[in-house]
């Protein structure tokens, strides 16, 4: 089953799905532009569900800042580790909940029971059946209050095919990659598991029909997608690491740069 293979892939790689986001400035490109537009759209003092939050980066985060927080995972190790970072970060009192559960069932939460809902990262990524991953959008729409700012990360289809092609020939010739590039699914190879990657219009589409305006789509590594070493080395040089840093902000919600950027982010209102 799809979901006991994402399990075990994230049982073991906890500390490592924990240092992902901040390990470098390439990969601080998706932590901070989240947060950015976080901190665009989230109401003054919310009650937050963070759906799928592994580890809890987010969830420390909007908790240092006073949000209230839920931090909801299916992987018990990743709530454990969580439970450890919340306790050093000193935020225990504003994480009001740590409980396991999958994006797919959200049936221990009342409607309407979220001032913002977020699911990023890429958990609906990881839900491949096209019928379950529905029923996950319209949970995390369902427990949302009305006018509520829905804020969801996905991986791309577009930049995973850009990655396949600087792995070699050979990859062209597996029986994953028509299928793939055609309908998004990926059933797990290669060291990653399985995942389904979004076009930017499919996004879009799969919100507006759980009636969800779509706000705003903006790719989180934007131009900087697939140049990692190019970036690292750029943030080694304050002043031009700042001129990068604004036309990233500047371009990063663009229609060609969301679709070719590793992760993009939708942010939705109910």
């Amino acid at each position: 089953m799809t979901e006991e293979l994402v399990k075990e892939f994230y049982t073991g790689s906890v500390e490592d799905e924990w240092a992902r986001l901040t390990q470098d400035a390439y990969h601080r490109l998706e932590f901070e532009t989240t947060l950015h537009f976080l901190d665009k759209y989230l109401p003054q003092s919310p009650r937050i569900l963070d759906a799928g939050g592994g580890p809890g980066k987010y969830t420390i985060e909007l908790a240092k800042k006073g949000y209230e927080v839920v931090l909801l995972d299916m992987v018990p190790a990743n709530l454990e580790f969580a439970k450890k970072q919340i306790t050093i970060a000193n935020v225990q009192n504003k994480v009001e909940q740590i409980v396991e559960g999958s994006i797919v069932d959200l049936s221990q939460f009342e409607d309407k029971s979220f001032d913002a809902v977020l699911c990023l990262g890429g958990p609906l990524s990881h839900v491949l059946d096209a019928e379950r991953r529905n029923r996950a959008i319209s949970e995390l729409v369902r427990v949302a209050k009305k006018d509520a700012p829905i804020f969801v990360s996905v991986m791309s289809r577009l930049s995973v095919l850009i990655v396949v092609l600087t792995m070699g020939p050979h990859e062209f010739e597996e029986s994953f990659f028509r299928p793939m590039r055609d309908t998004g699914d990926y059933p797990g190879h290669s060291g990653f598991t399985a995942c389904h990657f979004f076009m930017p219009e499919e996004l879009e589409s799969v919100f507006r029909n759980h009636g969800v305006k779509v706000l705003e789509m903006v790719g989180l590594e934007g131009l900087g997608s697939h140049h990692a070493e190019e970036v690292n080395e750029l943030a080694n040089n304050k002043e031009r690491w700042s001129i990068w840093l604004e036309t990233h902000f500047e371009t990063c919600t663009h229609p060609a740069v969301v679709g070719i950027s590793e992760h993009m982010l939708l942010i939705g209102k109910k």
